[in-house]
């Protein structure tokens, strides 16, 4: 299985969240947008500078600053 973290992924690709590296205030807020293990999400846009970016999860857009997608690990969506 190939591994990625979130700020890897592509605009227009999708992948499967399969691990959250990071603790305390962080990793609450990515659990409450939804950002669990085993949920779909893919990527809509970077921002010119490449922070942040937005993506699609769960039925709504969020932005995640590239230190935080970088803890978000993640698996090519076929």
């Amino acid at each position: 299985m190939e591994l990625w973290n979130l700020s890897q992924l592509l605009p227009g690709r999708a992948a499967r969240i399969t691990e959250l590296r990071t603790g305390g205030a962080v990793r609450r807020r990515l659990l409450e947008l939804g950002l669990v293990p085993g949920t779909r999400i893919s990527c809509l846009h970077r921002a010119p500078a490449g922070s942040p970016a937005a993506y699609f999860a769960r039925g709504a857009a969020i932005a995640i600053r590239s230190a935080d997608a970088a803890q978000i690990m993640v698996e090519p969506w076929d």
